[in-house]
């Protein structure tokens, strides 16, 4: 395990690497109102190699199942920093459907995070985890949806150029394909989850209940 544990440190380190260089070369910039097709390979290429890795693998398949799923749902609360969409929006760097639905979504995610990691990454609240993750899946896949379509749902208003561009680039290239590879593993950790029904915990909570208190 240890292996995987160097190997995935040395790859993320190389990813991030990647991302922010090829930003700074301007490799995902295109031209007005056309699909940004670059930057989508960079979102979808690193998801799509983590899934092919995570079905053929079992060993890598072990090491991932093994990590903590309240850590890697700790992880999603430095998304409370989507506060920065909202800025752009309001100073009409971003449009601001885009920068509304992206902020507050993000925002939303970051703040139950906690909640989350604490109280529902548990077999106990199985569903509510899963139902948690697919709610962050869901945010990231808006946010690009609006921000890929900007062009065609509103041609001539604010592009969203800056998400091509290094600060908003990082977030685009690498913090969201990472924060959906954790997404999935959490789900995939939860649904070998043995399943706990209420029968059960009420046969345990009576089995536990002293005869001269019932």
């Amino acid at each position: 395990m240890s292996k995987y544990a160097k190997l995935s440190t040395g790859l993320l380190a190389a990813w991030l690497v990647f991302a922010l260089s090829s930003s700074a070369l301007h490799l995902y910039k295109n031209a007005p109102n056309t699909p940004p097709v670059e930057l989508g390979i960079a979102v979808v290429a690193p998801v799509v190699l983590f899934v092919i890795w995570f079905a053929s693998s079992v060993a890598f398949r072990q090491f991932v199942l093994s990590l903590s799923p309240q850590t890697l749902t700790l992880v999603q609360t430095v998304r409370i920093a989507g506060i920065v969409f909202l800025a752009l929006g309001t100073y009409k760097i971003l449009p601001e459907y885009f920068a509304l639905s992206a902020g507050w979504g993000d925002i939303t995610i970051g703040v139950t995070a906690p909640f989350a990691a604490l109280v529902l990454a548990n077999p106990a609240h199985r569903k509510g985890f899963i139902f948690w993750q697919f709610l962050g899946i869901f945010d990231l896949v808006n946010a690009l949806a609006l921000g890929t379509l900007a062009g065609i749902i509103d041609p001539h208003g604010i592009p969203t150029e800056p998400m091509t561009v290094l600060p908003m680039s990082y977030i685009t290239t690498f913090a969201v394909p990472l924060f959906l590879m954790l997404h999935i593993i959490c789900i995939a950790q939860a649904l070998r989850w043995p399943a706990t029904s209420f029968a059960e915990t009420g046969n345990r909570f009576q089995t536990a209940t002293p005869q001269g208190q019932e």
